[in-house]
């Protein structure tokens, strides 16, 4: 579904990735551990075009999508929960939904009726402002907005930052219930116990490397893995 090809990734003049490669397969979920400051972000917005990769090649459905402007990448099925619950603070519930609503291909296509059963708060709270929502709600109406959008590949950054275990416990079901649909996922992940809970592939980042790529389990029963690229 996604694989990058030896890619190499800037700000400026800071090499953050340095050939990365790896793929996500179809209709599964693929997460991204490491610390802090390791290229999690920077794999993600190199793969929806906001950080282009000045080497290397990124493929999407099979097709080299690495020179695309991102807006380009998303009319081709991707789209981002970015870090932090980036929604429209001055826009309702309902309108942060509307606006990035795109009409899906099968009946299964997401709609705001859809949305609001997976999430029952939101249709609560649709004609509340974003900036009157709590942390768990608007990571909700983040991961909502990706979703009605109607995307084949969705890349989440961090989406259990900062949130209380409970909600984290709501976000980790909401991914269970996607894997089923068809939905393919990559998540950059500091949580080493949910990432590991949902992750059908796993790929490590240590100082923009890809220093390692298998299973859970093969992670959970290493600690020598845990102790050297993702303990604190």
């Amino acid at each position: 579904m996604l694989e990058f090809q030896e890619i190499h990734s800037y700000y400026g003049n800071s090499h953050i990735l340095q050939g990365v490669s790896f793929k996500v397969n179809e209709s599964s979920v693929g997460v991204l551990l490491g610390r802090n400051g390791m290229g999690k972000t920077t794999t993600l917005y190199s793969a929806i075009g906001f950080v282009p990769p000045k080497e290397g090649k990124i493929l999407f459905k099979g097709e080299d999508v690495t020179r695309l402007t991102s807006h380009r990448i998303a009319k081709r099925g991707m789209a981002l929960v970015p870090q932090g619950c980036r929604i429209f603070p001055s826009l309702t519930v309902r309108e942060n939904l509307l606006i990035a609503s795109c009409k899906g291909r099968e009946e299964k296509a997401w709609t705001l009726e859809k949305i609001f059963g997976l999430f029952p708060v939101l249709k609560q709270r649709q004609t509340h402002k974003g900036n009157h929502l709590s942390g768990g709600e608007r990571q909700m109406l983040a991961i909502s907005r990706g979703l009605i959008s109607n995307p084949d590949f969705l890349l989440m950054d961090e989406p259990t930052e900062g949130l209380a275990p409970l909600i984290i416990q709501e976000v980790g079901r909401v991914i269970e219930r996607l894997k089923p649909q068809g939905l393919s996922i990559l998540l950059a992940e500091q949580n080493l116990t949910f990432g590991l809970k949902i992750a059908d592939q796993v790929f490590i980042l240590h100082k923009g490397i890809v220093v390692f790529k298998g299973s859970s389990e093969e992670i959970e029963g290493s600690r020598e893995i845990q102790d050297q690229y993702l303990a604190v």
